[in-house]
């Protein structure tokens, strides 16, 4: 990678925090709601389908403003300008959880998540094939998953910071009412950072254009029937986000009425679910590297081992927090290194794997007792770590001149987070499935994703052979 290659990608990955500092706490923020205003489970998730929605609604409008003005938003205002919109425009969503925090309004709440989810859409739409293609193709997977990987930074860091806001150092979940107020400053600094970022950008290296990208697309639409890979890669990122989202988003209910684990308590356990996407995106974005095949094999193990212990220094300030009852995680971790080892650069075959391996750990969660349950549940966020950037790389592979076309497509699809995890939460109704028996929703979503990873891999076989 040229110098302001890596200068770009370094401003451009800052986003990507953001991105997993919000969605993360979000499931803090579902328990505390859901216990301070009487919801119902699926009513709680409301917070998760307005947040992911808005991504949807995001690609729409910037979707229609391009077939109005007949050029494509972010080939008329640039890559740059599109992250710099939409961080203004999250900042202005932060903002209003201020007023929210003081009226105790979720209708005020929403909203500002929705806002902040418009913001993200753009953002979105901008930064992964941005991402992807600052440098060459072949490693394109692999800084999306270094970006992913501070993407978790934000989603490690979050559960913790908000839990201690709401519920202070020694406080409990009885006192939650009385202490949303304490939203109010980690927002306001929120919307601070996205102004502050949003300067940074403005004069940085980031390009206006993709490297590949000569503008022709503009005046030609994007037909989604003629790529297969792009509309199965929809449905592939909606089921995705679906099953990452809706498996954290009921956590903390599983954990309360299965564990035992209060409102108060459940963060550390969120932590690891978001954390675990942190290691596996870390080890995944080794790749990116320019090193020797034996360092590269030595980084995929001390560097995954770095973000847990991250974790385990974040959530060791908690006063009387014990992280020894983490220490057999080190397992499932394995697993996952493992997995990646045999897998990398092959993002066909990951999401084959990986998806059979989430499918697995839902099993472990529901039929497990104990901590090799709440492990069960939480390790598929090790198995989802690295199939956006699989998903994402082999959706958008061929479509040239209509990469940022069919990125906003698939940044449509984010909604699957929302929608899911709705879903989910309704099922869990005890004369329904129940909490545990829920998590069978996550099944149907990983079978899918190693459906997507074997159609593609027999795709490509076959337009080999034909080549030949």
């Amino acid at each position: 990678m040229s110098k302001n290659y890596k200068s770009a990608l370094g401003m451009l990955v800052s986003v990507f925090f953001f991105w997993g500092f919000v969605a993360a706490g979000n499931t803090i923020l579902i328990p505390v709601f859901k216990k301070s205003l009487g919801l119902e489970q699926w009513q709680a998730q409301l917070i998760e389908f307005c947040f992911y929605v808005a991504y949807t609604v995001g690609a729409l409008i910037y979707y229609f403003i391009g077939r109005v003005r007949g050029n494509d938003v972010l080939n008329t205002i640039g890559y740059k300008n599109g992250l710099i919109y939409g961080l203004l425009i999250s900042a202005v969503g932060a903002f209003l959880f201020y007023p929210a925090a003081s009226l105790e309004s979720f209708p005020l709440m929403l909203t500002g998540l929705f806002v902040v989810g418009l913001g993200f859409s753009l953002q979105q739409t901008a930064a992964n094939p941005l991402a992807i293609s600052l440098g060459s193709k072949e490693t394109g997977s692999s800084r999306l998953s270094m970006a992913g990987g501070v993407n978790n930074v934000g989603t490690t860091i979050a559960p913790v910071l908000l839990s201690y806001a709401i519920f202070g150092s020694t406080g409990t979940a009885d006192n939650t009412i009385l202490s949303l107020e304490s939203v109010k400053l980690p927002y306001l600094i929120l919307c601070a950072a996205f102004i502050i970022v949003a300067v940074a950008i403005k004069f940085s290296t980031i390009p206006d254009q993709l490297s590949d990208d000569d503008g022709s697309a503009d005046s030609e639409r994007l037909r989604i029937s003629d790529y297969p890979s792009l509309w199965l890669g929809m449905i592939a990122i909606f089921l995705y986000v679906g099953v990452e989202v809706s498996t954290a988003a009921n956590l903390s209910e599983y954990l309360k009425l299965e564990a035992g684990i209060s409102e108060d308590n459940v963060a550390p356990y969120i932590s690891l679910f978001w954390g675990s996407l942190m290691v596996g995106r870390w080890a995944a974005s080794v790749g990116a590297f320019n090193v020797s095949s034996t360092m590269r094999n030595l980084l995929r193990v001390v560097i995954p081992l770095l973000a847990f212990g991250l974790f385990l220094g974040i959530n060791s300030l908690k006063p009387n927090s014990d992280i020894t009852i983490f220490f057999p995680y080190l397992l499932p971790i394995a697993v996952l290194l493992l997995a990646a080892h045999f897998t990398s650069n092959k993002p066909d075959k990951q999401l084959q794997l990986f998806g059979a391996l989430g499918i697995i750990s839902l099993f472990v969660g529901m039929l497990g007792t104990g901590m090799i349950s709440i492990f069960g549940f939480i390790s598929v966020g090790l198995f989802c770590s690295t199939l956006w950037p699989c998903i994402f790389d082999l959706a958008t592979k061929n479509l040239g001149k209509f990469t940022n076309q069919g990125s906003a497509f698939l940044i449509m699809m984010i909604m699957g987070g929302g929608v899911v995890s709705l879903l989910q939460g309704y099922l869990s109704k005890e004369n329904l499935l129940g909490i545990t028996n829920s998590y069978w929703v996550g099944v149907v979503c990983f079978a899918y994703l190693a459906y997507y990873g074997y159609y593609m891999m027999m795709r490509v076989k076959s337009e080999q052979s034909n080549s030949n």
